[in-house]
């Protein structure tokens, strides 16, 4: 009987193993089929279920799975099924758990929907899986920017800055304070401060989840794990005692942005002070401090003066009235939005921040420093009464004449009575300055005598300056005097003082106010720019019509100077022309389609989409005498915005399409190529493509700033803590929004053409190239900065790199500096993979 039974139990199991393997060759025609059908949803089922039955096939069926996956969270994204979507990645997942190309695909979805933390973590996870996966590395270093901002690195290798901090620190420490709470802690250098300080209880919490994980990372391989307690939460989530047990004696904290406050650190420390911190030591008391709590920093006091800037000037106000021969209408008033802000109801940043040391062009100090305010970090009720503080007046003497482009702000942290930080643009700091810059004024001109006058306060957990304005000094007007009334003796002294009170012109109800970005005023004020465009466009629309209306056009200069309205009255005779369509897809705020509409008969489409953006352009069109029709908004006429690139009519093509090749960060545009094949087919003959083609260039060179600003030097900044590893994770091979004419930096070899771009031969272009450059001073090569020569045609052509240019530049900086004689040689090895250049030496 027993061998009966075993018999049984065999044929039992030869007849499951029959019906598995039946299912599972049903399931895979029936998964073939459905993707004959496009019907991907079905054939994702039916090869979870194969791969569920047979693990075996997971690697002949794998790419086929990876296919069907894809397509089918396509269908889902757009069915909004957002669930289901990630349902499906989880489980493929599941089967393939080292897969760096699903990993990629889910980062990719993520990061679209707004997860950029889960989307860093699949994205880091593809890449370690496979470090030569290009997909991958691109999109990891594009979110490794948002995750881990770049001034993390700057922080940390600043010696002066740790150093400082750890001195105050260990005083707090040593006089008494035995519990710790680091509010922010990034890194966890803080904390790690407070621990080798010989603090009892040390708390660290931070809110971003990836440097949360860093830091409970860099905490373990400085073997404090157990003595310091990371809670992954914003500070005013903090409870007692669900997470820290009592409340603490010292809070150690640098939340705080260029502009001081801007980080959130008021709200945060009045929290602290309520709910977490000891009672603060009464003053003129000797009692042992451990009893009591304090802050650091202890305080902060604000500077700011008044600077003449070139650069802050044409990132925020529109320099001219005229543009390539197209008149910018006095009805529409330009403005950035740190101006914006000062009247928005929305939390917007009323000031944008620039390394003043570093700026093109340098600054002029128009006034001395003077002392904005001070905050005491550790007085309560101060910190209470900053958001309910009128707004107060704050007058600068003109010490030298010049223009009015910005207030410039700066504070120095007191940590407490014998250590100081600065972030003055005068100091060798880590630091930015805070930059209200100067818009809306009748008249920017101010000279020795006059004073600058401006109106100061703490709203939004922002300091805010506005209403920023310049008092003659011929008017007599008592500025010091902080009091709203003017103490004028007569009539004709009060009129004299308002015509020297140069304030905000402010706008009546028919001008049509404009914010635009600080690279698109700067894109405006780039004149080379629009007239380089001009003439490349006249010179295709000629050759295409070569009628009288488009000879008569000024294109170059050295036309008969007619206008469009003139030229179309004296052919108005003739038949009209056809006429020819030019579409504008360059982002953002672009007036290349009116001055191709002062070009002759053409039909011009803008990409334009903020309703604001449209109605400005229109009212500049109407200024130009321009007819309706000349100029339209591509945007309105199609039914998938997400299909830019089509025809303009069914019957008809394009003479021009201009693409954005360059983003203002000094990198391609992603998938211009891709873009540029699908513009050639709606080109008709004789059509162009702006830029036709792209040159890089580049050069090597020494900068330590470079090394400093991107990646952690070692131990030796951060004091011995072992935090380099785990923050270099996050390093990206390339800086972006560099100005190279103020980079500090050591040129080793002359400029070199890196790579060619043809938008409109592709069978110019090569994914790979190697270049020999020639060393021609001796060094360590650190970084290799390059830009762009943009060729519309072969006579016209802009440089990314020049005084002008709204674009910023870009440099790869290696791993490990490479040391270089004159004479030596280094072979670079050029890749383009979709939008991304990547640049190594070849030893």
């Amino acid at each position: 009987m027993p061998n009966s039974n075993a018999k049984f139990h065999c044929n039992h199991r030869g007849g499951r193993e029959a019906s598995r393997r039946e299912l599972v060759s049903r399931s895979l025609q029936s998964a073939q089929h459905c993707l004959e059908d496009q019907d991907f949803g079905t054939a994702y089922a039916h090869y979870l279920l194969v791969l569920n039955l047979a693990p075996e096939l997971k690697t002949s069926v794998k790419e086929t799975f990876q296919f069907t996956l894809f397509k089918w969270a396509e269908e889902l994204d757009s069915l909004a099924r957002i669930q289901d979507l990630f349902n499906c990645y989880e489980q493929a997942l599941e089967l393939y758990p080292n897969d760096e190309v699903i990993c990629n695909s889910m980062g990719e979805h993520l990061f679209r929907m707004g997860f950029r933390d889960e989307a860093a973590g699949y994205f880091h996870k593809a890449v370690k899986l496979n470090p030569d996966f290009a997909d991958a590395k691109e999109n990891f270093y594009r979110v490794a920017n948002w995750l881990v901002e770049r001034w993390h690195f700057i922080m940390l290798n600043d010696t002066k800055r740790n150093l400082t901090y750890l001195k105050a620190i260990e005083n707090a420490v040593h006089s008494g304070c035995k519990s710790v709470l680091d509010i922010g802690t990034g890194t966890g250098i803080l904390s790690m401060f407070a621990k080798k300080a010989g603090a009892s209880f040390v708390y660290a919490c931070e809110l971003s989840k990836t440097m949360y994980e860093l830091a409970c990372d860099v905490v373990a391989a400085n073997n404090m794990e157990r003595e310091i307690k990371l809670l992954h939460l914003k500070s005013l989530d903090i409870e007692i005692p669900k997470h820290i047990p009592e409340r603490v004696s010292l809070v150690v904290t640098e939340t705080v942005d260029a502009g001081l406050f801007g980080e959130g650190i008021v709200e945060s420390l009045i929290h602290a002070w309520e709910h977490l911190l000891l009672q603060p030591k009464p003053k003129n008391q000797d009692v042992s401090t451990g009893d009591y709590g304090k802050v650091i920093p202890a305080s902060a006091t604000i500077f700011g003066m008044a600077v003449e800037c070139k650069e802050i000037r044409r990132h925020h106000r529109v320099g001219t009235q005229e543009v390539a021969g197209v008149r910018l209408s006095n009805s529409v008033q330009f403005f950035s939005p740190t101006y914006a802000s000062a009247g928005s109801e929305e939390t917007v940043e009323p000031y944008t921040t620039e390394k003043l040391s570093r700026i093109p062009g340098g600054y002029i100090p128009l006034t001395e420093p003077c002392q904005v305010m001070t905050v005491d970090f550790n007085n309560l009720q101060e910190l209470k009464s900053l958001a309910a503080r009128k707004p107060w007046k704050l007058s600068l003497p003109v010490t030298d004449g010049g223009i009015l482009d910005a207030i410039v702000v700066w504070f120095v942290l007191q940590l407490d009575d014998e250590h100081t930080l600065s972030t003055s643009p005068s100091e060798e700091t880590c630091w930015e300055q805070a930059v209200y810059p100067v818009q809306g004024l009748l008249d920017y001109s101010v000279k020795t005598g006059d004073t600058v006058m401006m109106e100061v306060c703490c709203q939004d957990c922002y300091l805010k300056i506005q209403k920023i304005s310049s008092l003659t000094s011929e008017c007599g007007m008592d500025v010091g005097d902080r009091d709203d009334t003017l103490s004028l003796g007569n009539e004709a002294e009060l009129c004299n003082a308002l015509a020297g009170l140069q304030t905000t012109n402010k706008q009546d109800g028919s001008d049509q106010v404009c914010v635009l970005e600080s690279t698109e005023i700067a894109l405006l004020n780039n004149v080379p720019y629009h007239e380089c465009f001009k003439a490349a466009m006249g010179k295709v629309l000629l050759s295409l019509n070569p009628s009288k209306d488009l000879q008569s056009m000024d294109v170059d200069g050295h036309g008969s100077g007619m206008n469009l309205q003139e030229s179309q009255n004296n052919s108005s005779l003739d038949a009209a022309p056809d006429p020819l369509y030019i579409l504008d897809v360059s982002e953002g705020f672009s007036i290349l389609p009116i001055i191709a509409g002062k070009l002759g008969p053409v039909r011009a489409y803008s990409s334009i989409e903020k309703e604001q953006h449209q109605a400005a352009l229109s009212v500049i069109s109407e200024a130009n005498h321009f007819p309706k029709e000349t100029l339209e908004f591509w945007l309105s006429h199609l039914e998938d915005e997400s299909v830019v690139l089509q025809r303009p009519k069914s019957d008809k093509l394009w003479s021009i399409i201009v693409l954005d090749v360059i983003e203002t960060s000094g990198l391609i545009q992603q998938e211009v190529m891709e873009k540029a094949a699908i513009s050639r087919c709606l080109l008709h003959s004789g059509g162009k493509i702006f830029p036709q083609y792209v040159l890089v260039y580049g050069m090597l060179v020494e900068s330590e700033s470079l090394l400093l600003e991107s990646a952690v030097q070692g131990t030796e900044p951060t004091l011995g803590f072992n935090i380099a590893p785990f923050i270099n994770q996050f390093k990206v091979p390339v800086r972006v929004y560099l100005d190279l004419s103020t980079l500090p930096c050591v040129p080793l070899s002359k400029p070199a053409e890196l790579l060619r771009l043809d938008l409109m031969n592709p069978l110019l272009n090569s994914s790979s190239r190697e270049v020999k450059v020639q060393i021609c001073k001796s060094g360590q090569v650190t970084a290799i900065p390059f830009w762009y020569h943009i060729h519309l045609d072969e006579d016209h052509s802009l440089n990314t790199s020049d005084e002008f240019s709204h674009w910023k530049q870009a440099a790869v900086v290696l791993d490990e500096p490479i040391h270089v004689q004159v004479g030596d040689e280094l072979v670079l090895d050029v890749q383009h993979h979709k939008s991304n250049i990547s640049i190594t030496v070849k030893r």
